[in-house]
């Protein structure tokens, strides 16, 4: 574990701490002829050296280095056929860190993920998963009525508010599960403070009481989840 949270260290640094932006921006213009390229996987090969901070593990800082080298060399030569940019680097993310999961754990991976999923909290997960789109689909079936009668005069992003929601159901549920209900309270409060304006300059009564009951219903919907959890 300690050899995978090392190598992990090592690419974040790399990866996102001293990767310059112009770095970024020279290796997409020039791709495989980008000096950056080559400066960036030497820089990795370093970072894992030193982390691990013995000789003997030149090898593995090389398999590393080389596997960063064709994943980012391929990822600069597919970017142009993703419109959203975010697709492939996530992609690119899950491919460096499943070689270093399979660098760390050279020959133990089945059990170390039949470890992880022997060990893994199922309640946890589950009462996770209920409080993100389980619950927003819930709720938009409790509010479908009313939500029918509310008319919405100004722009907003696609599936903000569903989004909204899950984010802060995950807060409540975790405040509840460490036992810092007031910051429950304070969440309330900003979330309130955000909401005045658009309230105000809508004047809209129907808007207002849809949004508190909604609102309500969302915190109530993680902290039922959360004492159940806890319970």
């Amino acid at each position: 574990m300690m050899i995978f949270t090392k190598l992990l260290l090592a690419h974040l640094i790399g990866d996102f701490l001293l990767q310059p932006t112009r770095w970024v921006v020279h290796k997409e213009a020039n791709k495989i002829k980008s000096k950056y390229l080559y400066l960036h996987i030497l820089l990795h090969f370093v970072l894992t050296m030193i982390l691990l901070w013995d000789i003997k593990y030149w090898k593995l800082a090389l398999i590393i280095a080389i596997s960063h080298y064709v994943i980012d060399l391929g990822k600069l030569y597919v970017t142009q056929r993703f419109k959203l940019k975010s697709i492939i680097f996530f992609i690119d993310q899950f491919l460096h860190l499943a070689v270093l999961f399979l660098v760390a754990y050279q020959g133990k991976w089945l059990e170390q993920i039949t470890l992880f999923f022997r060990e893994l909290d199922w309640p946890l997960v589950t009462a996770i998963v209920f409080v993100t789109f389980p619950a927003s689909i819930i709720m938009g079936k409790l509010l479908e009525a009313m939500g029918d009668k509310i008319e919405i005069d100004h722009k907003s992003l696609p599936n903000a508010g569903k989004y909204i929601g899950i984010i802060e159901r995950l807060f409540v549920f975790l405040f509840i599960i460490l036992g810092r209900w007031e910051a429950i309270g304070l969440l309330i409060g900003a979330k309130s403070v955000f909401r005045f304006n658009d309230l105000k300059e809508s004047n809209n009564r129907k808007l207002t009481e849809y949004i508190l009951i909604g609102t309500l219903l969302s915190f109530g919907l993680a902290i039922i989840t959360g004492i159940i959890y806890g319970g």
